[in-house]
């Protein structure tokens, strides 16, 4: 039976890819930080303790050997050459990516976009062969430049297929950016306001499009960088009316023209002055991708999930705080009092 070894198997990604290689019947061992399993993992499935720092516990990891190693938690170009050293023992490799290397054709990426006029202009939509920001370890996207250069020049040791993820969206997310639209659900929110007309489009990615795609990677090695993104990449408009939909809820939407009017009001994680869609052509070809679900189809699992975790915490912001962190430093996402003193001088 193929052995297959996944980095990072209780993260989000790596719960559903687990899942699909076990399905597909590879021999699957699991391997995290703090060890433990998924309830949807078949028995045959087993849990490894990993420090992914620790360059002996993975290669312990491997053993003798492995006909596949996905990486979900690759964030320095260190952890790449930890993977290139193991060639002589792994077939191939998956390793997790993002759509924040692209930058467009002015330098502008997801790293300068909150600079005034820094939002990057990419192609509609974004191939591989678009420029991507230099390598180096100053940010999250400069250092996944970084592992992607290291792998690839080590592509005659190891074969790799790196995947750029899009906005990746399911459950066990700790950013989830439909926390936005299910919260005020929740709360009963009957009007909301997006800015530049509700129009945004950042491409998501479920959890399980990209587990496929790392299914069929494995079973086609070779070295190459593919995008990764859902069939479809819907608007922030129709993203909370397909929440609404999966909520049983009807809201009212007010489109404001151009950036939110008095921040947080009409701000949303899906904030971006021009659309960022990748082009999937490349994963049909090179690897057969056809996506098993869709953005509505794949809502009402993810939107269950965040209701669990809600009820389960005295504040929204203790349920996720990377995502209070990261899309809410100085504010609230969830300021209604501001929305409504808004809502207020615009009628």
């Amino acid at each position: 039976m193929r052995h297959a070894v996944v980095i990072g198997a209780t993260g989000q990604i790596g719960r559903a890819t687990v899942l699909a290689l076990a399905e597909d019947g590879w021999d699957v061992t699991a391997a995290s930080r703090g060890g433990g399993r998924d309830a949807a993992w078949p028995t045959t499935v087993r849990e490894a303790r990993l420090d992914r720092e620790d360059d002996a516990a993975l290669a312990a990891a491997v053993g003798d050997g492995c006909e596949l190693l996905v990486d979900m938690v690759a964030f320095q170009a260190r952890h790449a050459r930890q993977l290139a050293a193991l060639g002589d023992r792994v077939g191939s490799a998956v390793v997790l990516s993002s759509v924040s290397v692209y930058e467009d054709d002015q330098g502008r990426g997801f790293d300068t976009q909150l600079e005034p006029n820094g939002f990057p202009r990419y192609p509609v939509p974004i191939a591989e062969t678009q420029r991507t920001v230099a390598a180096g370890e100053v940010t999250y996207s400069t250092r996944k430049v970084a592992i992607e250069r290291e792998l690839l020049a080590a592509g005659d040791r190891l074969p790799v297929t790196l995947v750029r993820a899009g906005a990746v969206h399911g459950p066990y997310c700790r950013t989830p950016r439909e926390l936005y639209f299910v919260k005020r659900v929740l709360d009963g929110r009957r009007t909301r306001v997006l800015a530049r007309g509700g129009a945004n489009r950042f491409h998501p990615v479920s959890v399980r499009n990209v587990a496929e795609l790392v299914r069929l990677a494995a079973a086609r090695p070779g070295s190459r960088v593919v995008n990764g993104g859902d069939p479809e990449a819907p608007t922030v408009a129709e993203i909370g009316a397909a929440i609404d939909s999966a909520m049983g809820f009807e809201s009212e939407t007010v489109l404001v023209d151009g950036p939110p009017p008095e921040p947080p009001v009409g701000l949303t994680p899906w904030d971006a002055e021009h659309p960022v869609v990748l082009d999937m052509g490349l994963a049909e070809r090179e690897l057969g991708y056809q996506p098993v679900t869709t953005y509505a189809d794949s809502l009402p699992e993810t939107v269950e999930w965040l209701e669990r975790r809600l009820r389960g915490a005295a504040h929204w912001r203790e349920a996720f705080p990377k995502m209070a962190a990261n899309y809410d430093p100085g504010g609230d996402l969830f300021d209604y009092t501001a929305e409504d003193a808004w809502l207020k001088l615009k009628r």
